[in-house]
């Protein structure tokens, strides 16, 4: 069962722990496949670390936009896949930071060029892994016929939180959530 657009029009927070253990899959040469294990939260206008703080660009317009929509951008050289949350014109969504393969891992380990365990264990590693770039912008996650799309799956495992990577001014409560022991995990 492919995750609905309700479900990712709630909180960012919620929507970021309550994703973990679904299945990322991509329509590819072949068909990939990851178990979400890691995710961060973004508030937009509110949050000094999301992409829309600043107000309203050309290349962060989707995070205005409907829920489930993807939202990806370049940070250092890799992109990032984010999907966007709540209603439409408050912008706000997740970060999908790692995903453990589970179908397609020959087809990724021919991108990535490294052994499975490094494989999508980041936010930069899984988007190589898996090819998704900017032409991926605006692509519902909760459609069917869509070529990325979210799966139900199950949560196995302790859910842990920490501060999000990378951030120099972050919000204060914690908003990275992860499944606690898992290899995929880019940082325990």
């Amino acid at each position: 069962m492919i995750l609905p657009r309700k479900f990712y029009e709630r909180d960012p927070a919620i929507v970021a722990k309550e994703i973990l253990g679904s299945i990322l899959v991509k329509r590819d040469q072949s068909i990939l496949k990851g178990k979400i294990v890691e995710t961060e939260a973004y508030y937009g206008l509110s949050d000094p670390a999301s992409r829309a703080f600043k107000g309203k660009r050309d290349y962060n317009k989707w995070m205005w936009g409907e829920a489930g929509t993807l939202f990806i951008y370049m940070v250092h050289g890799n992109w990032l896949l984010n999907i966007i949350t709540e209603k439409k014109d408050i912008p706000s969504g997740i970060l999908i930071r790692a995903v453990e393969p589970i179908d397609g891992i020959e087809e990724m380990k021919k991108r990535r060029g490294v052994n499975t365990k490094n494989l999508t264990s980041g936010p930069g590693k899984l988007t190589k892994a898996f090819d998704i770039t900017k032409r991926h912008n605006g692509t519902k996650v909760y459609t069917p016929a869509s070529e990325i799309f979210i799966e139900k799956g199950k949560m196995h495992g302790e859910i842990k939180t920490s501060p999000r990577i990378g951030v120099k001014e972050d919000l204060p409560h914690h908003l990275r959530f992860f499944i606690k022991g898992n290899p995929f995990v880019s940082r325990q």
